[in-house]
């Protein structure tokens, strides 16, 4: 194996504030592309969609949960899937065994769910085998898949809600979703954002200081929070 060299704490910090300076760049390309991302134009969803969940059958605007937006992972679960029915997709579940926790997501008015053609009582065995039980987990009952770019692949699609009516503001697959599965990743993706006031974001956006919002997970919700 080829190795790099080995030089002095002096040559080594050089190189590293060179590293740096390209690395501080990455990032604001990164928060660039999340400000256009915010400014995508929108596409109204006009059809209705079921899904299979452990108390019921609910449509779109149920899966936000009283939220005003939503993340969607089509999970791949289901017959013909590699080792259906003990497993899945196993890159599905090393995209799910990464996620953060859902309550800061929830904090900023986002629903994040999972979406598979598995029954619900093989989503409910294999969520409890791998610990994913605070993850929502859905049986598609139709088209969505087709209908939103995942019926043959893994995929995030982030819609906004307002009132009944839901649009599609986004969508990524493939190796995008290798970088994404943390709260704020994930909060790049949303029509909305991180909602704090550093952000490049349209007028009249709801944005608020850095840290003002941020809660220990089992924090959210209380008197100070509500404050």
């Amino acid at each position: 194996m080829e190795t790099p060299p080995v030089v002095s704490p002096e040559e080594w910090d050089a190189a590293r504030q060179d590293l740096l300076r390209e690395e501080k760049e990455h990032t604001r390309q990164k928060d660039a592309l999340a400000a256009r991302r915010r400014r995508l134009p929108r596409v109204r969803v006009g059809k209705r969609y079921t899904f299979g969940g452990p108390e019921g059958d609910v449509d779109l605007p149920g899966l936000f949960a009283g939220r005003r937006q939503l993340i969607v992972y089509r999970h791949f679960f289901e017959p013909g899937v590699a080792d259906w029915p003990e497993g899945g997709c196993s890159g599905c579940a090393m995209f799910t065994d990464n996620l953060g926790h859902l309550a800061h997501l929830n904090a900023r008015d986002v629903t994040f769910v999972m979406v598979s053609a598995a029954p619900q009582k093989d989503i409910s065995r294999y969520r409890h085998r791998m610990g994913w039980d605070g993850i929502p987990w859905y049986t598609t009952r139709d088209d969505f898949s087709e209908d939103f770019g995942v019926a043959e692949y893994f995929g995030l699609n982030v819609f906004l809600r307002d009132g009944a009516e839901v649009c599609r503001t986004y969508f990524t697959n493939a190796r995008s979703a290798e970088q994404i599965g943390n709260v704020w990743s994930l909060l790049d993706l949303t029509p909305l954002g991180r909602q704090e006031e550093w952000e490049d974001s349209p007028q009249g956006y709801p944005q608020e200081p850095p840290y003002r919002w941020w809660r220990r997970h089992d924090e959210y919700g209380t008197a100070e929070d509500a404050g």
